[in-house]
Formats: structure tokens, C-alpha cells, sequence
């Protein structure tokens, strides 16, 4: 597991964008944090290292939100999932086989039916605007340099 701290919203979305440019697709990034967190802060920077250059919002009242850039983003929001029949309605799988890479936020609502090599990026609040920002399943990836351990 790797440790960032971000002091700020750009820097979190800084840190998204360095994510996305390292992923090929086929990934999901799982997020876990409550609200305010900075969750779609992150994705907006993911799908800008992904090669989308449109509005990022958070899914909330859609469930889902895809970004077609160089490499598609489906940004899941599974907090109103509470079950498989729940899940499955949304087209998680369906999307997990289209080779694009997947955001989900409250992805501690699934944690069952994540795949293997989930990439997790958990978020803690340790000031007004600073956030320790855990990511684990990228162990091979430098995303800063400023990474503490």
C-alpha cells in the first residue's frame, strides 16, 4: 500500500490524473471514504489521465457516468446498492468485459463481487482540506514525489 497526503482538492485531482495515466484498462478503481471525501475530486483527475477532457460529475442520481476519452471511465456510485440484484442492474458486469476502467465509489457496498487486483483508494480526513489518500493493488506505481510510507 502506498500513502499520499493531498492538502488539497487540485492536488487530489492531481494524484487521480497520474492514476489514469498509468492504467491500460480492464482495472477497477475502488474507492472507499465517506462523503466529501474527495471520491469524484479523484475521478475527475482519473479521467483526465485517461484522456477525457469533459465535465467530471459524481453519479449519484444516475448510478452510472461514462467518460469516453482515450481509454473509457465508467464512474459507478453503489451506495444505494444493498444486494446482487442491485448490482447486477446496474451493468457492473457488463461493463467490467467492455475493457474500459471502472470507478466505484462506496465500493464498500460490493466488496464481494470486486475482481481480483482491484486497485483500492481509500480516504481519510486529517484536516479542513488535507486527506491522507491510501492506495492499495498499484504497488508498482509512483504516483508522486512526494509519497511518504
Amino acid at each position: 500500500m502506498r500513502k499520499y497526503i493531498s492538502n488539497s482538492p487540485e492536488e487530489t485531482e492531481e494524484l487521480g490524473a497520474r492514476l489514469g495515466k498509468k492504467l491500460s484498462g480492464g482495472e477497477v478503481v475502488a474507492f472507499k471514504g465517506g462523503l466529501g471525501m474527495g471520491k469524484t475530486c479523484f475521478t475527475r483527475g482519473l479521467a483526465r489521465g485517461l484522456g477525457f477532457t469533459g465535465t467530471v460529475t459524481s453519479p449519484t442520481f444516475a448510478l452510472i457516468n461514462e467518460y469516453i476519452g482515450g481509454r473509457p471511465l465508467y464512474h459507478f456510485d453503489m451506495y444505494r446498492i444493498s444486494g446482487w440484484e442491485d448490482l447486477y442492474s446496474t451493468g457492473f458486469f457488463e461493463y467490467a468485459e467492455q475493457g474500459g476502467v471502472i470507478a466505484a465509489e462506496w465500493s464498500e457496498n460490493i466488496e464481494n463481487a470486486l475482481p481480483a487486483g482491484t486497485v483500492t483508494v481509500s480516504f481519510e480526513q486529517t484536516g479542513e482540506n488535507e486527506r491522507v489518500i491510501n492506495i492499495d493493488g498499484a504497488q508498482d506505481l509512483d504516483l508522486t514525489e512526494t509519497e511518504t510510507e
